[in-house]
């Protein structure tokens, strides 16, 4: 998975996002802290694309004085981020180029997966593969997976809630994150060590 430098623009096709976060004025009235425009880091030949949109690295997170947000922009500029943010959360945007199927992988996380456009199978390591659509929501539980784009011609989208979990046992075995072979661009997590 060879990581190429982030582009400005979505895949072909997809429309770029906008991402807007609120916090309180002085007064306490709602406000927009900030709104930005997507930013996308490419892999795999420019077959799949990220847009990390937020993390949070506590559970529950604080949102006083800000102190979500300057985590959120200090992580984002360590470039430190694996698939998973050790005791926070990670919302990801993923884009999926026509045909393509992403490497076999597992983190140490519970994620919620949505499909915002196109269909997507979801492919466990029993060989099993399950269709998703527009809407449809998958709960990953810390398995082995990849995702496949079906479709010939159109990209897919996804939108990814990546949360921290504790590690998960197996008759007296941790499984533990496998990232799979080629994925040298990408950090690991880090959170299924000891102590993370």
């Amino acid at each position: 998975m060879a990581q190429v430098p982030a582009a400005k623009d979505s895949p072909p096709g997809l429309p770029n996002v906008t991402r807007h976060i609120t916090t309180h004025d002085s007064s306490g009235k709602a406000i927009v802290h900030s709104s930005k425009q997507g930013s996308w880091t490419t892999y795999d030949d420019n077959s799949m694309a990220f847009n990390v949109i937020y993390t949070t690295s506590t559970f529950p997170p604080s949102l006083n004085a800000d102190a979500d947000i300057h985590a959120h922009e200090s992580l984002m500029s360590s470039q430190k981020l694996g698939l998973v943010n050790p005791k926070g959360s990670v919302l990801r945007m993923v884009d999926f180029a026509p045909g393509f199927d992403c490497l076999m992988h597992r983190t140490q996380s519970l994620d919620y997966g949505i499909v915002l456009t196109g269909s997507i199978e979801m492919v466990l390591d029993d060989g099993s593969a399950t269709l998703m659509g527009q809407g449809d929501v998958a709960v990953q539980r810390a398995t082995m997976h990849s995702w496949r784009n079906p479709s010939k011609t159109e990209w897919a989208r996804m939108i990814f809630v990546l949360q921290d979990c504790q590690p998960v046992k197996l008759n007296d075995k941790i499984l533990k994150e496998d990232l799979g072979p080629g994925t040298e661009g990408l950090p690991p997590s880090g959170n299924d060590v000891e102590d993370a």
